[in-house]
């Protein structure tokens, strides 16, 4: 296959402050969590995914949201997002002044079932209020296809499953939908084919790349959705979150090891990787562990040296 011209810019969209903190054992402070947004925000992030409006029985690490969308330094221009289980979630997202709600659907039948006790259709279906409330007060719509490459229960995830979630999701009318390897077991070859398939279902501007490193695959798989012309991916400062199926795996792509791609590719981020190094040695040390992010360590140790 003949290499593709490579996008000029992309946008990173920034998971750590949720999807990164929520599987911390430890209770973090809020003062930790609105410095670690902070910090992103002056960084230049575009697209922070701050907080999380699910119940605290379910995510208790996430209970101090509301509090954390009030006090963070919020910078014109910049999305803050949240996720958005469902109408109460909606309510708690928009007294918190969010920009963008984000509601999420498995492409696997088994993970649905395991993990929300319904079947994909009735999970998006649930979402319906959500995306109209969302659109009638002029906030954005974004939208995750979890498992989109392989699921930890029943193993391959069939193409067309991928496809058929995200016409369901593009129907309740999502400005960006996310193709999230969850369990971060996706290769360059799949994560082209999947790239290029779901692209004839979304316009390719609004869909997004969401590689986990379980594997150590997820720059080489951003590196084949950027030949298929994704323009937008997810990272995680310091690689925070690990991967709940996978004992002791990594979780999401560590944002400085992404930046560092870019730049060595000539791809605009508009982000400054200083102050995202700077960051990420921030909230490991808040959490009392080295990152997981290889450039953000090298960078770190080169500096102290």
């Amino acid at each position: 296959m003949a290499q593709m011209h490579l996008p000029k810019r992309v946008k990173i969209v920034e998971v750590g402050p949720r999807d990164g903190l929520q599987n911390e054992k430890e209770t973090i402070a809020a003062d930790v969590k609105v410095e670690l947004v902070d910090r992103l925000t002056l960084a230049g992030f575009p697209n922070i995914e701050a907080a999380s409006f699910v119940s605290p029985k379910w995510v208790p690490q996430m209970a101090t949201s509301a509090e954390v969308m009030q006090r963070i330094q919020r910078k014109p221009g910049v999305v803050y997002s949240a996720l958005v289980p469902n109408m109460k979630g909606f309510e708690a997202a928009l007294a918190a002044r969010v920009d963008e709600v984000v509601i999420f659907g498995a492409a696997s039948e088994a993970f649905s079932q395991k993990n929300i006790n319904c079947s994909i259709a009735q999970s998006i279906d649930r979402f319906a209020d959500v995306a109209r409330a969302t659109k009638e007060h002029g906030l954005r719509l974004r939208a995750a296809v979890s498992c989109a490459f392989g699921c930890p229960y029943q193993g391959e995830v069939p193409l067309a499953a991928v496809v058929d979630v995200v016409g369901r999701l593009r129907e309740l009318g999502c400005d960006e939908i996310d193709i999230a390897d969850t369990i971060g077991v996706a290769t360059p070859n799949q994560a082209h084919q999947v790239m290029d398939r779901v692209a004839r279902e979304f316009p390719i501007a609004g869909l997004s790349g969401h590689f986990h490193d379980t594997y150590g695959q997820a720059l080489a798989n951003i590196y084949a959705s950027l030949e298929c012309g994704i323009t937008i991916f997810h990272a995680s400062v310091a690689g925070l979150g690990g991967c709940p199926y996978a004992k002791g795996a990594t979780g999401n792509v560590a944002t400085e090891d992404v930046l560092y791609l870019m730049q060595g590719l000539g791809i605009e981020t508009g982000i400054d990787l200083d102050q995202v190094v700077d960051a990420g040695q921030f909230i490991s040390a808040a959490l009392g562990r080295r990152a997981i992010s290889r450039a953000g360590n090298a960078i770190a140790a080169k500096r102290a040296s």
